[in-house]
């Protein structure tokens, strides 16, 4: 079989597209690549990362001006425009190219449907951890959304877990301030795992960021959370029990039995007529009570 009718795994990432990368030493560009001017490149508007870091940018910047750019940028043409190509793969590249005042950059130009740039998108981003996990989350629903993609299907492109990726989509489902959190940093992923599933992820994330928690820990709280809100399920006798005394009290009874054998029965009440009429009995108590 050719090389060129092999089928495409993007398990491989952009090497499958644009060659081995140059090495660090390295002055030109790897094979296949091809100069164009910055003024022509455009980013892509579903490009999975949303947040640059300025600080990070002006750091690539100088390490442009000092070294060039080693790894070209993967490119598509824009249909219907001339000399117009958007950015699939190195908008970060990119940006700090134009800080440091580059004219021209190394490309590789490919043909590719929408589906397939924004897949490679995701997994330049994934692959070098570039993605917080909101941005991840965001993408993987694009493509499960507007391409048709199964979790099963992402995991094995995408080279995740099925779990991995039906956990990072349910992500999607916290709070926006919460959101905001994760994208900030003040949140990590495994931290935002442990919010799914809670009452009040905002209270949670807020006490996370508050205490200085490790992931370890928020585990473990959200453990005794659920510990706590767990229900307690009786046995009949005590079901049986605590209808008895309701009907001979006309209140809500119920009976509380600990480990230890001890326990307690609460009696509820809505009127202090009601609660003198509980006090009366239990003074005077009559038979049947």
């Amino acid at each position: 079989m050719m090389a060129e009718d092999r089928p495409r795994g993007l398990g491989r990432g952009l090497s499958a597209l644009i060659g081995d990368e140059a090495p660090a030493h390295a002055a030109a560009p790897p094979r296949g690549a091809r100069t164009l001017p910055l003024a022509f490149l455009k980013p892509n508007p579903h490009q999975p990362r949303k947040t640059f870091h300025e600080e990070e940018l002006r750091d690539l910047a100088v390490s442009i001006r000092e070294k060039g750019l080693l790894q070209p940028i993967l490119v598509r043409p824009v249909p219907g425009q001339h000399d117009a190509y958007e950015i699939v793969a190195g908008e970060r590249r990119w940006r700090a190219a134009q800080m440091a005042k580059l004219h021209d950059v190394p490309v590789v130009v490919r043909e590719l449907s929408d589906g397939e740039a924004l897949e490679l998108a995701i997994i330049e981003n994934v692959q070098r951890e570039d993605l917080n996990a909101i941005e991840e989350a965001a993408a993987y629903h694009e493509l499960s959304e507007r391409f048709g993609y199964t979790q099963e299907r992402l995991a094995e492109e995408i080279g995740k877990s099925r779990s991995h990726i039906a956990n990072t989509l349910r992500l999607l489902k916290l709070p926006e301030s919460v959101k905001a959190m994760i994208r900030e940093g003040k949140l990590t992923a495994g931290h935002a795992r442990t919010l799914i599933g809670l009452a009040d992820p905002e209270a949670r994330a807020k006490e996370i960021v508050s205490g200085g928690l490790n992931v370890r820990q928020a585990e473990a709280r959200k453990a005794e959370h659920t510990r706590a809100k767990k229900p307690h399920h009786k046995d009949a006798d005590t079901r049986a029990l605590e209808s008895n005394l309701a009907n001979a009290l006309g209140l809500k009874v119920e009976i509380a039995h600990k480990a230890n054998g001890a326990g307690e029965v609460r009696i509820f009440y809505k009127t202090l007529e009601q609660l003198d009429d509980v006090c009366r009995r239990l003074s005077n108590p009559k038979p049947g009570i």
